[in-house]
């Protein structure tokens, strides 16, 4: 139903007047194609020509609805893309979302089919031999860019169209006394037909609403932008505002010949709507909606608080030019700005640190400001950037200032800090930069950093900020960093509190957001969620206190929960009639938004307080929080992935079918003996429909079959599964050798070398597990990972888990585990049979099976995990080596050696001229369907095996080196 709303919704009428173009005269094309619902001989010589020249499948339709329900805006994209030419043409849909937002739905719909998106957790970093990350975790590069860029590539049929759906949420943020909403309008071509419709919905009256020219700069909204915005600025043409009390409505759609007049490369820039909504003294805006609350708290019309700030600013050599400069412009404004009962200073730092007035903070006065021009002035920049030393400096500075007499004891106190490079002086370590800040910062003052270009730290900067208070800000390299400082200045230049608490009736809430405080600065807002304990409640008791100036100030009120949740209901409600029609495909989510602003809010709080860990423990704690969070509200953080199936068109140019799903294949054990692929030890495995296979958003999805083919697949013995338990079967000797290898938790073992031959390796990761109740064992251990690399004719390699297959061969797929489905790219083959087995074959005469253990309610001591077994080895060669291969063409014999004395006879295993002592065991395998008598080798397998356990150590997963005695002999 979801997606016939979307499909009805968006509508393909042109909205707007048409006008006539001064371009020029006319020339003969045919427009039919492109959609555009205008009179030919309206469209001017230049459009034609342009659209005549388009080689890219057009857009016919860009369609932007957004609805912003008490300042959490939601926003839906509808984007319809036309391929003229007769064969297949990859199109690219492409859109800038703010950086504040998370993606909660993607969606394409190719050639009658859909192609829905799936949030899925993100994997941890693989690591290097040098120990480096080879991929920085999502989410540690920098998380405030301007803008982040969605992309998504997809072939579309001749002839065809393709649609993309994509909506994102976001929570506005109050700065300067107002919010700003804004929408990138980029398509990179001329549209058909673009429309943007925005629709307000407040609680409070809406108040100051602007529409801002649109803003082709990357100017941010922390900007003071007042000098380059005309007093009473003119909206873009076509624009269109209806405003009440309570709702207001913006509409923007430019047709084709007006679009042309703003641009033609379809570059127009970002909408911007700012306004602001009227509030009162008290505690704030309280909503309440469906078991949850959202407050919203922005006091006004106090007396400023005292600031003590000191400024540390970089003059490194990097700085040279119109960075300094824009830099000294900023800083000259601040000076003005500063109030009477303000303390300051000024710092500089390259290869060394300057001060302006050592071991001290001075008042504003004339000549104090008059001397501080003079030092600024004289900034020069050189050297490199001695990033410790700054903050070191400015933070003896604050901390001496705080302790000494002069100090008033309610007054704020700020170090902010801007640089436009890493690290290159000094201590260059971010761990021990972070360190030594906490140090001497001591929980005493605030830090407020700002970078400055594309050779920043950002990561550095944001932990250095988050965990002294404060917050980061980022300037592009090509915005106007003078009026970016003097912006960002302008937000914490004007407290009003300090140390804010917010407190609710004990017992009545749970799961509630930030509520300590250390700054509420003018033109801000603070803003809680949290879940309610009982829904039946009367009221719930809110209590503000907080510090300003020299007093303490207490606000306390009980708020009627049923008739907030009525008065909410009812803004809700008008947010539904008063949208957009193409907007009302939100309404299923919009119902429900003050929940969705807990869970956006609880998201953003878990990654905060990820930056500001101690310990991994810690660290791994709110990552699996956010993670959680992100799955339950489909939100594509920096934790979580969004992963897609990509649509392939076949040579008839039509769209391959989903994959079908077959009946599970069976595999043989052995000689004749047969055993249902999904046959798995009770209670192990969980049953559920196999699903579609998907890939990552940016990766295409290879050849998939559309029915795996039914064959059955020789399966020896010789297999590592378990704790895990190794068995070895020798076909010659007609004898089955056990033992187990105990290792520990991280552990990369080689189970099969081939690396010089075939080309092939095989290696599997250890996860740990507690021991089981009566278990003579401290802890268990299983393969959590097990990868095969080819390296022949050309590298290719598969990583499996339990609960996915990647694959990299011809291109890169990501496989879920749950699906039934095989792929072949190539060098290697892989065919899963949903939630029981993977079998991976390498050219026609090497395979391996693995199986997938998943535990529906696992106990303590449970963990999925992965058995690995032999399939067929000819391929591999007779110098083959690992824990596993090195035996694969080995004769053996078992001996039995006189009692000795009263000692029973006891048993040795002949291998590789060795006698290794061993006792009978019987084991279970082909989890746990069959049972094999064999001989047991103790010790961890000591003279069993060539050399010594740790020999067959790796350093990680695709580790390919040779077998460090270089042969399979002793």
């Amino acid at each position: 139903m979801l997606l016939f709303a979307l499909l009805v919704c968006f509508s393909p009428n042109v909205l707007g007047q048409l006008e006539e173009s001064q371009f020029g005269d006319e020339i003969d094309i045919d427009l039919a194609d492109f959609d555009l619902d205008i009179a030919p001989r309206r469209v001017p010589r230049q459009v034609k020509t342009i659209l005549s020249k388009e080689t890219k499948p057009h857009i016919q339709e860009l369609s932007i609805k957004t609805t912003i329900i008490s300042r959490y805006a939601f926003t839906a994209v509808y984007c319809a893309m036309l391929n003229r030419h007769t064969a297949a043409t990859e199109g690219v849909f492409q859109f800038q979302i703010p950086s504040g937002a998370y993606v909660s739905n993607f969606t394409m719909i190719i050639g009658g089919r859909v192609y829905q998106s799936e949030v899925k957790p993100k994997e941890k970093r693989v690591k290097q031999e040098s120990g480096k990350a080879k991929n920085k975790e999502a989410g540690d590069a920098s998380p405030v860019q301007e803008a982040e860029v969605f992309k998504m590539a997809a072939n579309i049929p001749g002839r065809n169209r393709a649609i993309f759906l994509l909506t994102y949420e976001e929570l506005l943020e109050r700065r300067l006394g107002r919010y700003e909403h804004v929408t990138s309008l980029r398509p990179l071509q001329l549209v058909s037909r673009l429309s943007l419709d925005v629709t307000i919905v407040d609680h409070s009256p809406i108040t100051d609403l602007q529409v801002l020219p649109l803003r082709n700069g990357r100017t941010s909204s922390g900007a003071n932008t007042k000098l380059k915005t005309p007093a009473k600025p003119e909206p873009p043409v076509t624009t269109m505002i209806k405003k009440e009390k309570n709702v207001c409505k913006i509409t923007f759609s430019p047709n084709i010949v007006q679009q042309a007049k703003i641009t033609t490369n379809g570059l127009l820039g970002e909408f911007v709507i700012r306004y602001d909504v009227q509030r009162d003294m008290g505690i704030g805006d309280i909503q309440v909606l469906n078991g949850h609350f959202v407050h919203y708290f922005a006091p006004k019309d106090l007396p400023v608080v005292p600031k003590n700030v000191v400024f540390v600013i970089d003059t490194s050599a990097s700085m040279l030019g119109t960075k300094i400069r824009q830099t000294k412009d900023a800083l000259f404004t601040i000076l003005r700005d500063l109030r009477p009962g303000d303390r300051f200073n000024f710092i500089s730092f390259s290869n060394k640190i300057k001060v302006w007035q050592p071991n001290r903070l001075v008042p504003v006065t004339p000549l104090n400001v008059r001397d501080a021009k003079k030092f600024i002035y004289t900034l020069a920049t050189t050297g490199g950037t001695n990033i410790d030393g700054g903050i070191q400096t400015g933070s003896s500075l604050l901390r001496e200032y705080l302790s000494g007499p002069d100090a008033s004891p309610n007054s704020v106190s700020l170090l902010i800090f801007l640089t436009d490079g890493r690290p290159t002086v000094g201590e260059v370590q971010s761990a021990a930069i972070l360190g030594n800040t906490r140090t001497a910062v001591q929980e005493k003052f605030c830090i407020f950093t700002i970078g400055l270009g594309n050779d920043v730290d950002y990561r550095l900067l944001e932990r250095m900020s988050l965990e002294n208070c404060g917050m980061m800000r980022r300037i592009s390299e090509d915005a106007d960093a003078g009026a970016m400082l003097k912006g960002f200045y302008d937000e914490i230049g004007t407290p009003l509190l300090s140390d804010i608490r917010i407190n609710y009736t004990q017992d009545s809430v749970q799961y509630v957001t930030q509520q300590l405080f250390t700054n509420y600065f003018n033109g801000s807002e603070i803003v809680i969620a949290g879940k309610l304990t009982n829904q039946s409640a009367e009221s719930l008791h809110v209590q503000v206190t907080a510090s300003n100036n020299d007093r303490n100030i207490i606000l306390e009120t009980d708020v009627p929960l049923r008739q907030r949740q009525i008065e909410t209901e009812k803004h809700v409600q008008a947010a539904t009639v008063a949208m957009a029609e193409g907007a009302k495909l939100l309404g299923s989510i919009t119902d429900d938004f003050v929940e969705r602003v807990w869970g956006f809010l609880s998201v953003k709080e878990g990654l905060r307080s990820r930056l500001r860990s101690q310990t991994s423990k810690e660290r791994e704690e709110h990552i699996q929080q956010a993670t959680n969070l992100s799955l339950t509200y489909h939100f594509l953080s920096p934790v979580t992935n969004l992963v897609v199936e990509k649509p392939e068109v076949l040579a008839d140019n039509t769209m391959a079918p989903t994959p079908t799903i077959a009946p599970a294949p069976t595999i043989a054990p052995g000689a004749g003996e047969t055993m249902s692929a999904d046959n798995d030890l009770p209670g192990d495995t969980e049953d559920g429909k196999p699903g579609r296979p998907t890939s990552s958003v940016s990766n295409s999805i290879g050849k998939v079959q559309r029915r795996p083919a039914k064959k059955s697949i020789t399966v020896s013995k010789t297999s590592a599964d378990g704790d895990p338990h190794f068995v070895v079967e020798f076909p010659l000797s007609k004898l089955t050798v056990c033992f187990n290898i105990n290792g520990e938790p991280g552990h990369v073992l080689r189970l099969v070398s081939d690396h010089k031959y075939s080309g092939v390796t095989v290696n599997g990761k250890l996860i740990g597990a507690p021991a089981p109740p009566g278990s003579h064992k401290q802890q268990r251990t299983y393969f959590s990972t097990i990868t095969i690399v080819v390296d022949r004719p050309k590298r290719a390699y598969i990583e499996v888990t339990p609960k996915k297959v990647i694959l990299d061969g011809r291109d890169r797929m990501v496989l879920p585990c749950h699906s039934t489905v095989s792929v072949d790219s190539g060098v290697l083959s892989v065919s899963i049979t949903g939630k029981s087995n993977v079998t991976v074959t390498v050219g026609g005469n090497i395979s391996f099976v693995i199986l997938l253990h998943q535990y529906k309610n696992p106990a303590p001591y449970q963990r999925d995990h992965l058995g690995f077994y032999i399939g067929q080895s000819k391929g591999l060669s007779h110098s083959c080596h690992g824990l596993l291969g090195q035996f694969l063409y080995e004769e053996v014999g078992v001996a039995e050696l006189p009692a000795d004395g009263d000692a029973k006879p006891s048993s040795v295993l002949k291998v590789k001229d060795r006698a290794v002592p061993v006792v009978q065991k019987s084991r279970r395998i082909y989890s746990g369907t069959q049972s094999v008598d064999c001989w047991f080798a103790r010790n961890n397998a000591a003279k069993l095996i060539d050399g010594q356990y740790e020999d067959y150590l790796m350093s990680h997963m695709f580790d390919t080196g040779d077998w460090p005695h270089g042969t399979n002999r002793v």
